[in-house]
This record gives structure tokens, sequence and C-alpha cells, in this order.
């Protein structure tokens, strides 16, 4: 049985990324200084695992990560708020598979996507 999943992402500066999820989103790190070269942070029921990569070209990966939530138009306030980098293509928006979704970028370029389902259940 599959009980969890923990995205891993990567990240230039641990500082830099520790910030902007724990000060910006309002996330958990988890023993920040109990792993130089690596961040975990929880929020609610998820976490997510930063690995560090100091070389990286923001603009040449494709890191993502898909979070289901039930409350997407608070976090798309908060994302407009605080004037995340939201691309052109992800402002909150319903999808064709029943999800109410938008899209943000994290320092590294890596893309964060929150959906909510609005099936009548």
């Amino acid at each position: 049985m599959l009980t969890e999943v923990h995205p891993m992402l990567p990240m230039r500066n641990k500082q830099i990324t520790h910030d902007f999820y724990v000060h910006q989103l309002g996330f958990t790190a988890i023993n920040p200084e109990n792993y130089p070269q690596y961040l975990m942070i929880r929020k609610d029921k998820i976490e997510i695992h930063f690995f560090l990569f100091e070389t990286l070209n923001p603009l040449e990966h494709d890191g993502m990560c898909y979070i289901r939530t039930d409350n997407v138009e608070e976090w798309y306030q908060l994302a407009v708020d605080k004037k995340l980098d939201i691309p052109e293509l992800g402002h909150l928006q319903i999808k064709p598979w029943n999800q109410k979704e938008f899209s943000f970028r994290d320092p590294d370029n890596n893309l964060l996507a929150f959906g909510e389902n609005i099936q009548k259940q």
C-alpha cells in the first residue's frame, strides 16, 4: 500500500528557498539545521523536499509539483497579494477535468500548481 508522496525539487540556495516557503507561504521547515544541503517543508498534510543544486539554471529545468487543496481561491489570492510569479496561463481557471487551478513559480522556477476538485459530489 502506498501511503504518501514527497516531491523532491531542486534549489540553488537553501536560505532563499526556506524564506520563500516559510515566510511567504506559511510552511514549516523540518529540522533545517540538520541537513545543510537538503530542505524539507510541511504544511497541513503535504511535505515537499528540496535538494541543493547550486549550478541549476532555473530557466532550463522543469521541476513541478501539483498540490490538491480544498481552498484554491484562498491560495490564489495569497499568490496575487504577494505578487508571486504567476505565469500567463497560470491564473485561476476551471479546467475541463473539473479542477479549479492556478500555478506559480518559486525562486528556482519550480512550478507549483494548486487544484481543487469542483465536480459535484
